[in-house]
């Protein structure tokens, strides 16, 4: 094939490949960049999310301690209602790994208590002379295993005729440690349930305020207003009062549970709302409403979904909120009650300041409790952070 130049005339020889054509070879990538470019939406959040050292590792906490709430009747040394009426208010044990010069392994003295008469404490002196080595996976308290069978087993155990309180004793001589472990599985899954029933009704009653507006839209928003004007405290204790006496202490979790998800989702709410005011005005939105989609589906399956991950963000920064609730109440004596036991209870022994001042390692439930919702904050902020990956 020959083309002729209009200027001179002159013919160029123009060849044709007859290759068949690659549409890839046009904008070929390395290896590199293929593995970017072509990643999705949540490996590139994931990227991004590893970028934040804080958020990273306490997700790794929380998995953590989430994983431990489902064995604590194995982890704890004493079942949470064993009484140690010899050593009521013991102060926490030191351990210890060498006796006389020689290596013995992880033990802790005995101890010998006395009263102080014009004080009318006891005085815990420890005993050098009685060694108690730590057991471990050993047999000791009996317990039921989340209430289905009875078992022995525990990771840590005193030695036989001996005591260990690592944290100290209460004022039933029971184990604060233990106490800690079991109460970390009501503390911690009352937040995950709080902020499921919260992020159902945010999204549902947000989504549907965005999406229609009109009346119903006015009576949401001052119906949030009302809700959020009214002193947090306060309002817990005066739901919390109307929860009957009677009632089993598992309908008082399950009541505060809800409470505290009824009273949370104010805010999820508008953030969905303000969000579909804006996207349902999008071209995909009255597509899918052309092609017959309901309300139901089109924020369901078109709207929700493009901003999931700031919503994701914002229940986990709510769930310290709910744990803090929960807490408070239980403090105050408006909350969960015994035989339940959760840190927000445990912190009830250390209400009175002469307890703080002879007591101190009773306020140890406070310690679970900052550092779990440091870790809540600091994962909030970085799947926030990593909820547009693209910036």
């Amino acid at each position: 094939m020959t083309i002729s130049l209009p200027e001179s005339g002159a013919p160029l020889a123009h060849y044709v490949s007859t290759a068949p054509f690659d549409p890839h070879s046009v904008d070929v990538m390395t290896e590199e960049q293929s593995r970017v470019y072509q990643a999705s939406q949540m490996r590139l959040m994931w990227w991004k999310f590893k970028k934040h050292r804080l958020a990273l590792y306490s997700l790794y906490f929380l998995g953590f301690l989430y994983a431990i709430i489902a064995i604590v009747e194995l982890l704890a040394p004493y079942n949470l209602h064993t009484r140690n009426v010899d050593f009521i208010h013991s102060p926490p044990q030191r351990v210890h790994f060498f006796h006389d010069g020689s290596f013995v392994g992880p033990f802790v003295y005995g101890r010998t208590m006395t009263l102080d008469m014009d004080t009318l404490r006891r005085i815990y002196t420890d005993d050098v002379n009685k060694v108690e080595p730590i057991r471990f996976f050993c047999s000791g308290d009996s317990y039921r295993f989340w209430g289905l069978f009875e078992a022995n087993k525990h990771l840590v155990c005193p030695a036989k005729d001996g005591e260990l309180f690592l944290l100290g004793s209460d004022r039933l001589g029971r184990d604060v440690l233990s106490r800690i472990l079991y109460g970390a599985r009501i503390s911690l899954t009352i937040g995950l349930l709080g902020i499921t029933m919260s992020f159902v009704l945010g999204i549902v009653i947000g989504g549907l305020a965005g999406y229609h507006g009109g009346v119903f839209d006015l009576i949401v928003q001052r119906v949030i207003e009302v809700l959020q004007s009214i002193p947090s405290i306060p309002l817990w204790m005066a739901l919390a009062a109307i929860m009957p006496v009677t009632w089993s202490p598992i309908l008082i979790y399950l009541g505060i549970t809800a409470i505290l998800g009824m009273l949370d989702w104010t805010g999820l709410a508008r953030a969905v709302r303000s969000k579909l005011l804006a996207l349902r005005e999008e071209d995909y939105v009255l597509a899918a409403q052309l092609m017959g989609a309901g309300s139901s589906r089109v924020i369901g399956r078109h709207l929700v979904p493009g901003f999931m991950s700031h919503l994701i963000a914002t229940a986990t920064m709510s769930i310290p909120g709910m744990i803090l609730g929960e807490t408070a109440l239980s403090f105050l004596g408006l909350g969960l009650r015994p035989p339940i036991t959760s840190w927000g209870i445990l912190l009830t022994e250390a209400r009175s300041v002469s307890v703080i001042a002879f007591y101190p390692w009773l306020l140890f439930p406070t310690i679970p409790v900052i550092l779990v919702i440091l870790a809540f904050n600091f994962l909030g902020d970085g799947l926030r952070d990593a909820a547009d990956p693209y910036k």
